[in-house]
């Protein structure tokens, strides 16, 4: 497909969601994914990741895929270099960010507050808050009131395992904050609340700007809802169709060949397919000429 100006447009980033999609069900960058990114430089393509994860429970990825580029974390709510060095911040207006708590305490959820590079939790016992350590590799700080840290929030994060209580929380979200806040699950049991800049379709356009890419040379993947705003900002073309893969119930987003099929493997296998063939396709399109985008088809 071509640009509105009759120029061919090549990717030139592939932006990649990290849980679920960049690494393993079980928290694993697979050599497989390694080289994936690895072929992307040798193409001349850049690579980059977003996450809710803080940039601190990402660094464990930046050696072997050797980044480059700028990292968002928090979906979008800081940016820093590979270095650590913060080149922008987006945080919750203190009365946002009170009021983002008390929904969550009121739906009867456990809540963890970002600050910076800290993970703020009132009881480490609490569920998911040692599979998050072990995920991110540090420890969070344990604080009796989560009302002081607020001033500087990133993130406010509610967690609940039951489906329905996590459901009617967002949708509060949604009714309540309205445009003061950005919500959406980043996890099936993650309700992630952040300032309205601080999303995925956000990271697109903030990378673009940042590395001087348009935005339609910018193919992404990712597997939750909260990456569907990333996926708007890029255009679908010929030769290749963006598809949803449905495994043991999750959904991975993936551009693969028309004629391509791909056969019902474990959920770890079945992300390291979809990987490669996002970056496979990303190389060859790059080559030919022809440009590659995800929808929410």
């Amino acid at each position: 497909m071509s640009k509105a100006d009759g120029q061919t447009s090549k990717i030139a980033l592939v932006l990649a969601d990290v849980d679920g999609t960049l690494v393993t069900a079980d928290k694993v960058l697979t050599d497989r994914a390694i080289a994936a990114v690895k072929g992307l430089e040798a193409a001349g393509i850049a690579f980059a990741i977003t996450s809710g994860r803080p940039p601190r429970g990402m660094a464990m990825l930046f050696k072997p895929l050797m980044l480059r580029t700028p990292v968002a974390g928090f979906n979008g709510g800081i940016f820093v270099k590979p270095d650590m060095t913060v080149m922008e911040e987006h945080v919750l207006p203190p009365d946002v960010a009170k009021r983002s708590l008390d929904l969550i305490l009121r739906n009867g959820m456990d809540a963890w507050v970002y600050r910076g590079n800290e993970w703020l939790v009132r009881d480490p016992t609490a569920p998911h808050v040692a599979r998050e350590q072990w995920t991110v590799k540090f420890a969070p700080t344990v604080v009796s009131n989560l009302d002081e840290p607020l001033d500087r929030a990133v993130k406010i994060v509610g967690i609940s395992d039951d489906r329905e209580v996590i459901a009617r929380a967002a949708k509060d979200a949604k009714d309540s904050l309205g445009a003061a806040a950005s919500a959406a699950l980043s996890q099936p049991y993650y309700l992630d609340i952040t300032h309205p800049d601080a999303n995925k379709g956000t990271v697109a356009a903030t990378l673009s700007k940042l590395l001087s890419i348009p935005t339609a040379d910018i193919a992404t993947i990712g597997d939750m809802p909260n990456d569907v705003l990333m996926f708007r900002k890029a255009v679908l073309a010929s030769p290749w169709v963006t598809r949803a893969l449905r495994f043991r119930r999750r959904l991975i987003w993936s551009l693969i060949p028309t004629a391509t099929k791909v056969s019902q493997r474990p959920l770890s296998d079945s992300y390291c397919i979809a990987r490669a063939q996002i970056y496979q396709a990303a190389i060859k399109a790059s080559l030919e000429g022809t440009t590659l985008a995800f929808s929410t088809m």
